[in-house]
């Protein structure tokens, strides 16, 4: 097994995420806001979005070298799984649900005529003799036995649930019997695992998304790009948000002289450009990487540690805003009655900051972190269009739209690798906005006075 230093993160993030809900289950300010995010029916299906997408991606973060091949590249347990997809190429552009290529080419009979035509795919659609008549009927055949396959899947585990239910809490359970955000959260998953298995069960026969220029699934880039957009909106807020909770309490407490020294810190770097910044350090990146060239021996390893810098450099640029907004309710927090009190009891200025000023401002943290995620998946795309972003290696919905830039300037027309990049980016951002909106109303404390 190879773990990479964003896989590391990663399951790093997942261990203090799983330590924070625990922690939080145990505070009695945090039981009403999650409360109210459970009898969310919006906030309750975007959240079961986004964990099928981090599922997907914690899938592609589990990197190991394959024993029974020739090939020492590193795969992950997602490229494993998705082998037909990886597998499968074509020679070029092919279209969704097509069985020729999306140009004509010379082809050359068994009986030695030439013509001039749109050839068959090596794997698309390979199984219909008489595509003309075949193909409509084939796919919606296809569609149904994958959906119903999908449905099936879903009853069991529906049932499974129901049963581990009844025997945790020793209670007859029924679908009816269950809360609305639960209700809400199994008709979601219902439909997303349905929607996802049926999807996988015509990329067994047909490309559903088409083949770019070099003939690689669509579908397959789309779904390898959900881990760089969940890299860069996860580990940017775990190297940010330290810097942002650390120098913003301090600065709001203390004040003086180490209040200004925190304000200059911030200013200066609001005033340099992001994107300079960011280039410049990508390209000390490669500069490094060029003259270590025995470090980097895999394109794996080298485009990994491009997105880890990438990251680590969106983190200490992005961090100043939740700083600001720390520093002010911080200031407004240690005039209150009880941190006086404690101050004149003598207690401890670490004590006081730990115990009183920190679980205090949680709530903001909860509310930027998950407003920060959408703007940064979004960042990705920004960055790799104008090539200061990821490896060109790394899958990307930010490299699938910048390769699409030339395709949809080319006739005919190339328009599937820009929507399947738009849909896949659109359905995660979409379900964290909501998701941060629901948050936000929950943790809002003029929304809790009654």
């Amino acid at each position: 097994m190879e773990i990479l230093w964003t896989d590391a993160l990663i399951f790093l993030l997942l261990s203090s995420l799983f330590c924070l809900v625990i922690y939080m289950r145990k505070q009695d300010q945090m039981k009403r806001p999650i409360q109210k995010i459970v009898q969310s029916k919006v906030g309750v299906a975007a959240l079961v979005i986004l964990l099928f997408f981090i599922f997907i991606g914690l899938l592609d973060s589990i990197h190991f070298r394959p024993s029974n091949t020739k090939n020492t590249e590193i795969i992950s347990a997602l490229d494993y799984w998705a082998s037909n997809l990886r597998e499968h190429g074509e020679k070029t552009y092919s279209s969704p649900f097509s069985t020729h290529l999306y140009s004509k080419e010379i082809i050359v009979s068994p009986d030695g005529a030439v013509h001039w035509d749109y050839p068959r795919l090596d794997h698309g659609g390979r199984h219909i003799n008489l595509p003309e008549h075949q193909l409509l009927l084939d796919i919606l055949k296809k569609l149904a036995i994958g959906l119903l396959q999908g449905l099936v899947i879903c009853s069991l585990l529906v049932v499974g649930f129901l049963i581990i239910r009844y025997k945790c809490t020793n209670k007859q359970t029924t679908l009816l019997s269950l809360s609305p955000g639960l209700k809400i959260a199994l008709k979601v998953a219902v439909v997303v695992i349905s929607v996802a298995y049926f999807l996988v069960y015509l990329s067994n026969y047909y490309h559903v998304f088409g083949t770019d220029k070099v003939g690689e699934d669509v579908f397959y880039q789309a779904i390898k790009s959900i881990r760089t957009g969940l890299v860069l909106g996860t580990l940017t807020t775990l190297i940010m948000l330290p810097l942002a909770i650390v120098f913003g309490i301090l600065a709001g407490f203390f004040g003086g002289w180490v209040d200004d020294i925190i304000q200059y810190v911030y200013t200066t770097l609001n005033a340099i450009p992001s994107v300079l910044l960011i280039a410049a350090s990508i390209l000390m990146v490669q500069v490094y990487m060029a003259g270590h060239e025995q470090e980097f021996t895999s394109i794996i390893v080298r485009a990994d540690t491009r997105l880890l810098f990438l990251c680590l450099i969106l983190g200490v640029t992005n961090w100043t805003g939740l700083c600001r907004l720390l520093r002010a309710e911080t200031l407004k927090l240690r005039e209150m009655e009880y941190v006086q009190a404690a101050k004149a009891l003598g207690v401890k200025k670490g004590m006081i900051l730990f115990r009183h000023i920190l679980p205090n401002v949680m709530h903001i943290v909860l509310i930027s972190v998950v407003l920060d995620f959408s703007s940064l998946v979004l960042a990705e795309a920004v960055l790799s269009y104008i090539n200061i972003g990821v490896d060109s290696t790394t899958y990307s919905w930010g490299n699938m739209i910048n390769g699409a830039r030339l395709e949809m300037a080319r006739e005919p027309i190339v328009w599937w690798s820009l929507s399947a990049a738009f849909l896949f980016m659109f359905t995660l951002v979409l379900a964290a906005n909501l998701f941060a909106d629901t948050v936000q109303d929950a943790f809002d404390p003029r929304r809790n006075i009654e």
